[in-house]
């Protein structure tokens, strides 16, 4: 048997996989497992048989086969050509931002976790990366090259761009503006949605007044206006309510809140029961307890939760509005993550109970997911960290996926990038996280130090007279905490500035097609699911509920000529 397996595959690559799975299931050259020495079960045999497969069709022999790669081309065109365009109403909405998640590091995602599954990583393919429309947005602001994360979600959630700092402001608003024009005030297709009678949903895994989710609510020239502590510390006293009291006393229509920051809603002469650390609140204001009051008074059926284990106690059929603290500031890394009941629940789980709340309004839901601590791991230069978090976005657009039909259309996207690249010339399945290998002698570095492949231009990794740039030969570069050599040596890594991929499906998830300003995805948004500015126009191009999927007339003639084309194989 091995025999033949050499013959049809190459000799040095079927040695090779034949002792890589001897290691797991020994069987020695002579025997014959198929005849009467019966050494293993038949399952066992299966499963060899699977195993050796597996390794075959991966390995580089196929690669070689110019058939190979045409039937990739193949598959791939054949999906192309049977796209339709869903031209109707959305009723759900769901956006996902992974906060920082740029081009670059949706690749390293990519190869990171087709590794962890023992393959190169290479040809992996990340869930959102399957989303059918594909397109590119600029992420510049009105004051700024390179963006920050209020403005820029300023510009997906309300449709307009605006400067540095801003939170649900236009650019007529200056950072840090107290007295700023009213007119600036400018509504999110979230409470824009309410308006429509839909349900609403934050999730995040930073605290929920942190810059992506409070623009989804708040009204504040200050990203970090989130308590009134925060306030006077950063210019902001007297500037009437800070982020937090604005989801409570201004945002209490919203129906599912999940993330962190527990810390800035209760009295700083309170301590929080899981880190032992004072609260922050200087006025006095417990406002959960405000906060159940008012629900209370409402007539809801209301779960105020934090931990994992009483997040899965909340009842989705019974349960009208939920929110969930389940960090006194952002939630914990998933390398980090407490994954017992009394820890925090995963970005995926948090994400399906929201979904399962928000899904039995039948006039549909908008529902915001941020993977934020992506961010927080690219600004420390530990890449393993920041590719763990993108894969755990990931994985809740998996479960969103799953959890949805052709009613729903879903974005994934950025709202800005970093400076990480992937560099050097590794060899096909290098490790992600590992040395560059090889190093060709023309690019060997002249201190003679070897290099990783991940890298950024500026950081906490940076060298200078009194931190000389480290082997990595001589380190872990795959532990969780491994920090990446920078060129630049700053405190925290920056921002990027190129333009960031924007993932669609769903309804009139095909004007999603090009490069677009960032603010465009919201005008996508509002069409598709008739809410808020685009409202009027939704209304004329939306086929009037019948539930069909049309077929543009330039779709129609690719049809017709890939038709003709196959009939002409027959003939």
């Amino acid at each position: 048997m091995i025999e033949q397996i050499k013959k049809k595959y190459f000799a040095k690559e079927a040695t090779i996989i034949y002792k890589v799975v001897s290691l797991r299931f020994p069987i020695s050259e002579g025997q014959q497992p198929l005849a009467s020495q019966k050494l293993i079960s038949d399952m066992e045999l299966v499963t060899k048989l699977l195993l050796l497969f597996t390794f075959i069709q991966a390995g580089k022999p196929q690669e070689e086969e110019p058939d190979h790669w045409l039937q990739l081309a193949e598959t791939e065109l054949e999906t192309a050509l049977k796209r339709t365009l869903n031209t109707n109403k959305a009723k759900n909405v769901i956006l996902f931002i992974g906060d920082g998640m740029g081009v670059s590091t949706v690749t390293a995602a990519r190869i990171y976790g087709g590794q962890l599954k023992g393959r190169h990583g290479e040809e992996s393919v990340l869930e959102f990366e399957k989303f059918p429309n594909v397109g590119l947005s600029k992420t510049y602001l009105c004051d700024r090259q390179v963006a920050d994360s209020a403005a820029t979600a300023t510009a997906m959630l309300t449709g307009v761009k605006t400067n540095w700092y801003n939170v649900g402001l236009t650019s007529k608003a200056r950072m840090g503006q107290c007295q700023f024009p009213k007119e600036s005030e400018i509504d999110t297709i979230l409470q824009q949605s309410e308006k429509e009678g839909k349900s609403t949903g934050i999730v995040t895994t930073s605290r929920i007044t942190h810059a992506t989710p409070a623009t989804a609510y708040a009204k504040v020239s200050h990203r970090y206006w989130e308590t009134d502590t925060d306030q006077k510390k950063y210019g902001g006293a007297g500037c009437g309510q800070d982020i937090a009291q604005q989801l409570i006393y201004k945002n209490s229509d919203i129906d599912v809140i999940f993330g962190g920051g527990r810390r800035g809603f209760y009295p700083n002469t309170t301590r929080d029961p899981v880190t032992n650390s004072s609260y922050l609140r200087q006025d006095g204001i417990n406002l959960i307890q405000e906060w159940k009051v008012m629900m209370e008074d409402s007539g809801q059926n209301y779960k105020y939760v934090e931990n994992t284990e009483q997040l899965r106690s909340v009842d989705p059929a019974t349960t009208d509005k939920v929110l969930g603290l389940f960090g006194s500031s952002n939630m914990a890394y998933e390398l980090q993550r407490d994954k017992g009941p009394k820890g925090e629940p995963s970005l995926s789980e948090m994400t399906k109970k929201a979904i399962q709340i928000l899904q039995k309004n039948s006039k549909g839901y908008f529902l915001l997911v941020e993977g934020a601590r992506i961010d927080h791991g690219h600004h420390d230069s530990k890449a393993k960290v920041a590719l763990s978090e993108t894969l755990m976005l990931d994985d809740a657009v998996r479960v969103a996926t799953e959890m949805t039909d052709d009613d729903t259309l879903m974005i994934v996207t950025a709202d800005h990038s970093h400076v990480f690249n992937i560099a050097g010339y590794p060899k096909r399945g290098n490790d992600i996280l590992g040395v560059v290998n090889p190093i060709p002698k023309a690019w060997f570095p002249e201190d003679d130090k070897a290099y990783t492949t991940l890298l950024y231009g500026n950081g906490p990794g940076g060298v200078t007279p009194d931190k000389p740039r480290q082997d990595p030969r001589e380190v872990d570069t795959t532990a969780d905490d491994y920090q990446q050599t920078s060129a630049i040596p700053l405190k925290s890594e920056t921002h990027g500035g190129e333009d960031v991929a924007i993932y669609a499906r769903g309804p009139w998830a095909h004007l999603i097609h090009g490069v677009h300003e960032q603010h465009y995805i919201y005008h996508v948004m509002s069409l598709a699911s008739c809410v808020g500015t685009q409202k009027n126009k939704c209304s004329v191009l939306i086929n009037n509920g019948q539930g069909q999927i049309n077929v543009h007339y330039s779709n129609i003639k690719v049809v017709a000529f890939s038709i003709l084309v196959l009939m002409a194989g027959y003939l």
